[in-house]
């Protein structure tokens, strides 16, 4: 009978192969073909591969200013975004998962509601706010407008992180002789610090690829790497392309990288388990 059955599920399993194999060389070729674009030296068609290889598009990119410019901009601005929301969403974090106050269910759901509408038009009233402000066409603005991103992740993330904390090792450091400061800081900070530390990968990560933002309150001083993606997709040899995606998927693909055994796919939605 156990035979039969798994000849059954013979021809559903093969069918489940076949479509993860489509996923995946959905997903793979596209990257497989920017790599190859990289570092063709010289590729014509009907060849399957480069016909040449040459490191000669990666000096070009790095030889235009404008572009390594753009590299150090968005290398520059996604630390110092995720620094200050570290300082801002953090100790808010700690609050959510760690207190039950008036109003708490409200400004969790109000927090997440930042990603429920399109993101452009958000952009839109922020970068009126900071025009009126004057700070349109500034580094705080662009700050300001990246902060947006990371928003939910460092919030929703950490506070499911610290609300996963047991109370009771707290409440044992307490009866130790601990003082709040020391048990934050020897029980409750090491015990969630994997949770916390994908939320700042991950806000790294949005401030690092925002785009629409930076474009209405940056431009034209400040063109970051997805910015500069635009014009270079548009006005420069393919091959020079595939070279700066891939600078700009490394940061992203190094950081997931070292952080993979700690992300789960329930990461964000975890922080429902506060509501």
């Amino acid at each position: 009978m156990t035979g039969q059955a798994a000849v059954r599920r013979a021809p559903g399993s093969r069918l489940l192969g076949v479509v993860m194999l489509g996923i995946g060389a959905f997903l793979l070729l596209p990257l497989l073909n920017l790599v190859l674009w990289a570092f063709a030296g010289r590729w014509f068609y009907p060849s399957l591969l480069p016909q040449a290889w040459s490191l000669q598009w990666f000096r070009y990119v790095f030889s235009q200013g404008h572009l390594t410019h753009a590299i150090v901009l968005s290398l520059t601005f996604a630390p110092i975004v995720t620094l200050v929301a570290c300082f801002v969403c953090l100790p808010a974090a700690y609050a959510f998962g760690r207190f039950d106050f008036f109003a708490r269910r409200s400004l969790m759901i109000g927090i997440l509601a930042t990603n429920a509408f399109p993101r452009f038009g958000l952009y839109i009233g922020l970068a009126t706010i900071l025009y009126g402000l004057n700070l349109v066409d500034t580094a705080l603005g662009v700050v300001i407008v990246q902060l947006l991103g990371t928003l939910v992740p460092m919030t929703w993330i950490a506070a499911a992180a610290f609300g996963g904390v047991p109370r009771e090792l707290e409440q044992a450091a307490r009866d130790a002789g601990a003082g709040p400061m020391r048990t934050f800081a020897r029980i409750t900070l090491p015990v969630a610090a994997p949770g916390v530390l994908v939320a700042v990968i991950l806000a790294f990560l949005a401030a690092f690829d925002e785009a629409q933002g930076t474009f209405l309150v940056g431009m034209p001083r400040y063109q970051t790497m997805p910015i500069m993606m635009y014009s270079i997709v548009a006005g420069y040899p393919e091959p020079a392309a595939a070279v700066f995606s891939m600078v700009l998927a490394t940061p992203s693909f190094i950081l997931l990288l070292l952080v993979r055994r700690y992300i789960i796919g329930g990461s964000i939605a975890a922080g429902f388990s506060l509501l």
